[in-house]
């Protein structure tokens, strides 16, 4: 191996950190947000419902560059305090992810057999234990193949906070690219198998929740069949 690719190798694991940093935060702040929004969406209140609608329908409908740009280099103009770029791209993913994880929320809790609503209804379950006892065990399970591929999608979103100089993976590789154009097949190859790695670690998580909410609610772990033609 060249030096020059031993180089590029190393730089670009340089910003591994920063990219692990990144999306486990905004993924820890996406779950806190869905759970919040989503449940709210069912919410009785239509004051509530509709703060939470407005959030989602603002954070999904338009661009997560323009917002990433909005926290970071608008609001300080307005406000006068300036944000560290990773906490501002952390704030950016969270948001928007969390407002497509709303929908899976109310999706799944929607999803739940209203037998089993009438049922803790019969044994006097208050409301909060009706959701904690009932509903969530049930849709938790159906929320976890949908954010599974949600996560990935915000893993992928790491490489945007490069427009705000956060030193994640395709910032590194960037910085390259002026110096080593001749080797760009390294760069982006390197990030490339980085950014398959996270991804697969990712699912193998989110496929091991799914084995154990399974295992919990009685029913079989879900298993890929493979069929003719298939991608």
């Amino acid at each position: 191996m060249s030096s020059s690719v031993s180089h590029i190798i190393t730089t670009v694991l340089s910003g591994l950190t920063a990219t692990v940093t990144a999306a486990v935060g905004g993924i820890a702040l996406t779950v806190v947000l869905s759970l919040i929004a989503g449940l709210a969406l069912g919410s009785p209140s239509r004051t509530v419902r509709g703060i939470s609608r407005v959030y989602v329908e603002i954070f999904r409908g338009t661009s997560e560059v323009v917002q990433l740009f909005w926290l970071y280099f608008v609001l300080p103009v307005l406000v006068g305090f300036q944000l560290v770029p990773m906490f501002a791209g952390i704030l950016v993913l969270g948001l928007n992810h969390g407002a497509y994880g709303a929908e899976i929320v109310r999706g799944a809790v929607n999803s739940v057999p209203r037998a089993q609503f009438e049922g803790a209804v019969a044994l006097n379950l208050t409301p909060a234990q009706r959701m904690r006892r009932v509903i969530l065990p049930q849709a938790f399970a159906e929320m976890l193949p949908p954010f599974n591929n949600l996560f990935i999608q915000l893993l992928k979103s790491t490489a945007l906070l490069s427009f705000i100089a956060v030193p994640e993976m395709a910032r590194q590789g960037e910085l390259l690219r002026p110096v080593f154009g001749a080797e760009l097949g390294w760069i982006y190859g390197t990030e490339l198998v980085l950014y398959l790695l996270i991804a697969l670690l990712i699912t193998s998580g989110m496929r091991l929740l799914e084995r154990i909410a399974a295992r919990r609610l009685g029913r079989a772990p879900a298993r890929m069949t493979a069929t003719a033609g298939g991608v």
